[in-house]
């Protein structure tokens, strides 16, 4: 689990599951049924670097469960082998999983380090 300066996240597959649109609603899909909720702003206009970002991987057709678990043990602090292939099954088994949380910076550089191992990414957000 990430300390306070960021890190992996555990339960990673309600939360990627939820849409947020531009306009600071997020939507939930549970049961059969939806929920819209709209999220209060934490921050003045054009502030939306600071705070958390989540990292998430996206399954896909290509990647193999060894890639992606040897990806993510290899790019993402405090991540085992062993962590990555529980990942990559919750991956497999959800259709996604944040992986890291963390400041912006540090969530940007971990995003390119495995977008660029190949593994299928999800857009950077705020969490």
């Amino acid at each position: 689990m990430g300390g306070a300066g960021g890190g992996p996240t555990g339960g990673a597959g309600a939360i990627c599951a939820a849409s947020r649109n531009q306009t600071g609603f997020r939507a939930y899909s549970a049961f059969g049924m939806s929920l819209t909720v709209e999220l209060p702003r934490t921050a003045g206009p054009g502030s939306g670097l600071g705070g958390m970002w989540n990292v998430v991987v996206l399954n896909d057709s290509h990647n193999t469960f060894d890639h992606v678990a040897e990806t993510l043990a290899d790019h993402l602090p405090g991540i085992s082998l062993a962590d990555g292939y529980r990942i990559a099954d919750r991956i497999h088994r959800t259709g996604c999983a944040i992986v890291w949380s963390g400041v912006h910076e540090d969530a940007e550089r971990y995003w390119m380090g495995l977008d660029g191992a190949g593994l299928t990414m999800a857009p950077l957000e705020a969490a």
